[in-house]
């Protein structure tokens, strides 16, 4: 089993380059499946989510080409399925992509019931009601979600919470319904407006993607199209962060600053210098000590959900006493009892952490219990005196592409290791 070994203590330093959003990755990917004719797409992160959406895509029958290592090639006039198999898709969330994409194209999907994180309930009822409000009817049964419409029509749908899957699900499915569709309450994130420009590039008509109420006029067929999705913001929040925790000095390159404001905020409430330049954010936090702060995460452009756990790594040594309320997910406060191995102070009370500040993190063996718990847990290794093991990196892997190499060419020193003489060995070179 794979595993990160850390040896903490060093400031990481120097400039690293950001690769394209995960979470809209796998919108936009699903999407291209809509289209008859090739479409081309840019800068998609190579990690396990997106190559077993990929899996997926190809198993209905779509043709599916890498060109390089971040450009793939997706042509949907071959898709002969709609069943998406259970085996791919009960290891990621965004699996239920695949019933609003071939709900437009085909009017028919049958999708097993998503896996992904374990960080709580994220159920997929407004998604069905917006897909009722279209026209279709749906079923799950034996783990599989079932709809089917004769034909779709549009619709003023309103969400009862703000939800990103959704309004992606039905942005996808309303683009190709006949007449007008209202997306009322819909979610403002950076991936949100990604697939609706992607959707747009095809040859949708969608209005309003970054505001509350996006505006869909149907149309027939999509066509092809050459796309490049955007950097990702958890991926440069979480260096942004590293560079916090390790009194470093990141600057986190290609990127687009105005996603990273809520981040940038808070890293300049605890004593962090900031510096952004047209596509870049500068991180310093040399030979200074962290100031404790407050942090409520909610709905772009809020302090997102996925950055709370780094967030948090970077509180628990920080000077102070912090609180982090987690408004969103009711179950991401499980890597509390990892940290807790490494020192850390923090109590737990509902969706709230206390956090007491320690002056620095010990090396210990922990567990990834989710994605962005699991990389965060890699920050505090890399800020703590002595040597760590992360365990369950496979989580890691699922959002972050060559993480430990990244990390590496900032100074950090961490190697990925199957096997106790790798690790053994790594602690005698570093020493």
């Amino acid at each position: 089993m794979e595993q990160f070994v850390v040896k903490g203590g060093s400031p990481l330093n120097g400039s690293v380059s950001i690769g394209g959003a995960k979470n809209a990755a796998l919108g936009i990917l699903a999407a291209a499946i809509m289209s008859d004719e090739t479409v081309t797409i840019e800068n998609v992160p190579n990690v396990r989510d997106t190559r077993v959406l990929l899996q997926a895509i190809q198993g209905i029958g779509a043709k599916v080409k890498y060109l390089d290592n971040n450009t793939v090639e997706i042509n949907g006039s071959t898709i002969n399925d709609v069943v998406v198999d259970y085996d791919y898709i009960k290891k990621i969330r965004a699996s239920y992509y695949l019933l609003g994409a071939l709900l437009g194209k085909k009017h028919e999907s049958n999708v097993a019931l998503p896996g992904g994180c374990n960080i709580g309930s994220r159920p997929i009822d407004q998604h069905l009601k917006g897909f009722r409000a279209l026209g279709a009817k749906d079923d799950i049964d034996k783990g599989m979600v079932h709809v089917k419409a004769e034909h779709l029509v549009g619709a003023h749908i309103y969400f009862d919470v703000v939800t990103v899957g959704a309004t992606i699900n039905l942005m996808m499915a309303a683009c190709m319904a006949e007449g007008s569709t209202i997306l009322e309450n819909a979610a403002k994130e950076p991936h949100v407006v990604d697939v609706a420009n992607f959707l747009n590039a095809m040859g949708a008509n969608i209005k309003g993607a970054g505001t509350d109420v996006i505006r869909i006029k149907g149309v027939e067929s999509l066509h092809g199209c050459t796309y490049s999705i955007i950097p990702d913001q958890i991926e440069a929040g979480t260096f942004m962060m590293a560079a916090a925790t390790t009194h470093g000095d990141i600057t986190v390159c290609d990127v687009i600053p105005k996603h990273l404001e809520s981040i940038s905020a808070k890293l300049l409430e605890m004593g962090c210098t900031i510096i952004e330049g047209d596509d870049s954010v500068r991180v310093i936090a040399t030979d200074r000590t962290l100031k404790a702060t407050n942090v409520k995460t909610l709905p772009y452009p809020g302090f997102p959900t996925d950055m709370q756990p780094q967030m948090a790594i970077a509180l628990a040594v920080a000077e102070g006493n912090s609180m982090v309320t987690e408004s969103i997910f009711e179950n991401r406060f499980k890597y509390v009892d990892e940290l807790a191995r490494m020192g850390a102070k923090i109590k737990v009370e509902g969706n709230t952490a206390y956090i007491e500040g320690i002056e620095k993190f010990s090396g210990a063996d922990v567990s990834a219990p989710d994605l962005r718990a699991g990389a965060a847990l890699v920050v505090a290794a890399l800020s703590a005196d002595g040597f760590s093991v992360i365990d369950d990196i496979e989580y890691i892997q699922r959002g972050y592409e060559s993480f430990e190499k990244k990390l590496t060419s900032l100074g950090g020193n961490i190697e990925k290791v199957d096997n106790e003489r790798d690790l053994q060995k790594f602690k005698l070179k570093i020493g």
